[in-house]
């Protein structure tokens, strides 16, 4: 899971010192955003009423960018830009950098300021291949002829050889590309080059609606993205290097799912690998989900419980309306208007907050994963099943997944499944401290050899 679902958002408070420098001039910092890093300067002038300023992103290629408010009061500095919904707000500090807060959109994002010159970061990725490549990489497209779209990827094939084994990698929640790119990271062209340069073939796409594929991502649903997979499936069929009889699935998350949607139906899927896919409803995932990682954060035991409460209502409102959106509406309304003010974002009113909400939980895909349950589709998989884990994972609980996948295969009667939980890693299948999302940017590493290798080594056994 890549969708981070949270009812209750903590106020970001920033406590400091109040210091009678001068402000003016030029500020400059670095945005990080899901790994990808935004310069943004900042340019304050004072003037005989108070302070204005103008804002440069230079790798976007904008500059002079009108600010509509600027403050600084008793050591705080207050932007705001508000047809683009941006805050900012910072503390001066005595050794003259500004420690604070960017917030576009309701979304916070620790950002501070210098007078320095400031160059992005580099961020290292050991793993990530550069070609050129000890085998063959081929970009392709094929039709999803039911959803009447055009899917894109890269096949990649070893450079000896012919009649091929096959693996297609299907992503997890959110629009991904064909390299899973998040964070930094390109988990699937990690693990792809790994898998490839071992004699496996590998098909990854972009999702629909997403990079070179064409569709409406935000419209569709974990049983589209099914048909997205098996449409991969059948143009591997159609491919000479392909052995057409071992062609099998490899799901991340959310692809977990998608993966056993396709063998269920599909008896020529030979067989499937379920990386931190989930085996218990979707409601009960996301509140698992959202109560480690909240305890991660530092919540205590009163507000997780508190967000639990919230959570289960919601989600009952989403599986039993007739007018999801109509009767969330009222019900975050109300649960709002009992809560601090403190709980809404900088940046945003309640109405805002409440529709964001909204929109996020009746969106059709949070409402068919709510109230999907994977287990009775588990049931009619017959084919091989490799499920794999970190025991540190706090997106898709190990134990309790792991267990219920078990479960599922052996009451429908399949006992040909491998269960594996590897320990240490987290969701991203990196080696990590505390499995809290807030590492997966900071670890070089994409993806664990430890676990590259037990992917291999089984999927070598049910082609061979």
């Amino acid at each position: 899971m890549k969708r981070f679902f949270y009812l209750l958002t903590a106020a970001i408070l920033i406590s400091a010192t109040a210091h009678a420098q001068e402000i003016s001039g030029r500020w400059n910092g670095i945005l990080k955003v899901q790994g990808n890093q935004l310069r943004l300067v900042f340019h304050i002038e004072k003037t005989e009423t108070g302070y204005k300023s103008k804002m440069d992103s230079p790798d976007q290629g904008a500059f002079g960018i009108p600010v509509t408010a600027t403050s600084f009061e008793n050591g705080i500095l207050k932007l705001s830009i508000t047809n683009a919904r941006i805050e900012y707000e910072g503390t001066l500090e005595e050794d003259g950098k500004i420690i604070g807060v960017f917030t576009q959109a309701g979304q916070p994002f620790p950002m501070n300021l210098s007078q320095g010159e400031i160059e992005n970061q580099e961020v290292k990725r050991p793993q990530e291949p550069k070609p050129p490549f000890p085998y063959l990489s081929e970009d392709v497209t094929f039709p999803n002829t039911k959803a009447g779209i055009t899917l894109a990827g890269t096949l990649t094939l070893p450079q000896e050889g012919s009649n091929f084994p096959a693996v297609i990698l299907i992503s997890g929640s959110g629009a991904q590309n064909r390299d899973e790119e998040l964070m930094g990271h390109k988990p699937f062209l990690v693990l792809s080059d790994f898998l490839t340069r071992n004699g496996i073939a590998v098909l990854r796409y972009d999702d629909r609606g997403t990079a070179q594929s064409t569709g409406n991502h935000h419209a569709s649903t974990s049983a589209d993205f099914a048909d997205d997979a098996e449409a991969a499936f059948d143009y591997l069929k159609t491919r000479n290097e392909i052995n057409p009889e071992k062609i099998g699935f490899a799901g991340h998350s959310e692809g977990g799912i998608i993966a056993p949607m396709v063998a269920a139906r599909n008896a020529e899927v030979r067989f499937i690998v379920l990386m931190a896919g989930t085996g218990i409803p979707g409601d009960q995932l996301l509140l698992l989900q959202q109560r480690l990682l909240g305890k991660t954060a530092g919540m205590n035991e009163n507000q997780l419980t508190a967000n639990d409460e919230i959570s289960k209502k919601a989600f009952e409102i989403i599986k039993i309306s007739a007018n999801p959106e109509r009767d969330l509406t009222d019900f975050m309304i109300d649960t709002f208007r009992s809560l601090p003010p403190n709980q809404i974002p900088n940046g945003m009113t309640e109405a805002d907050f409440v529709n964001a909400q909204v929109n996020q939980m009746t969106s059709p895909w949070m409402q068919y994963f709510i109230q999907y349950n994977p287990a009775p589709t588990l049931q009619k998989v017959t084919c091989p099943v490799l499920a794999i884990n970190g025991s540190k994972d706090l997106q898709v609980a190990p134990k309790e997944n792991l267990e219920a996948i078990k479960n599922a295969l052996e009451e429908g009667g399949n006992s040909d499944f491998k269960i594996v939980e590897i320990p240490g890693l987290n969701h991203l299948f990196q080696e990590s401290t505390t499995g809290a999302i807030s590492e997966y940017q900071t670890i070089e590493q994409t993806f664990s050899p430890v676990a590259m290798k037990e992917i291999l080594n089984w999927i070598k056994e049910q082609v061979n």
